[in-house]
Order: structure tokens, then C-alpha cells, then sequence
């Protein structure tokens, strides 16, 4: 298998990282929080030249999507 750079140098994690992880440790995920969380996923999933995707219209098909029951 191939190395990958990312691998190759220092690997002890980002202190600044682990603050923040250690901060936020016992926070809860609202669905709201959660939601927007979504659509970020979504948006940055979407093809770069996709210029009528935005996060606008990806809240929008969310809020409007129905699954289908079989």
C-alpha cells in the first residue's frame, strides 16, 4: 500500500484540538444544531461548479423531503 503523506510526519494531535474536544465533551447535539450540521454536509458535498446549489436551496429541499414508504 502507498504511504500517504499525511502519516509521514508528526502525529501527536494538535493541543489546541484536544482543548477544544475536552471542552465540548459533555455537550448534547440539538436537533437544530444538528440539522444545520446536515445541510453544511450536504452544501460541501455538492459539485463545485453546481451554481444553483446553494445552502439556501439545500434547507429548502430538506425541509420539503419526504421519504417514500414501501
Amino acid at each position: 500500500m502507498a504511504d500517504r503523506k499525511q502519516f509521514l510526519g508528526d502525529m501527536s494531535p494538535d493541543p489546541r484540538l484536544m482543548e477544544l474536544l475536552e471542552a465540548t465533551a459533555g455537550d448534547t447535539v440539538t436537533e437544530e444544531v444538528l440539522k444545520e450540521q446536515k445541510i453544511s454536509f450536504a452544501f460541501g458535498n455538492a459539485p463545485a461548479d453546481a451554481q444553483e446549489i446553494t445552502k439556501d436551496s439545500i434547507k429548502l429541499a430538506c425541509e420539503n423531503l419526504r421519504l417514500r414508504r414501501s
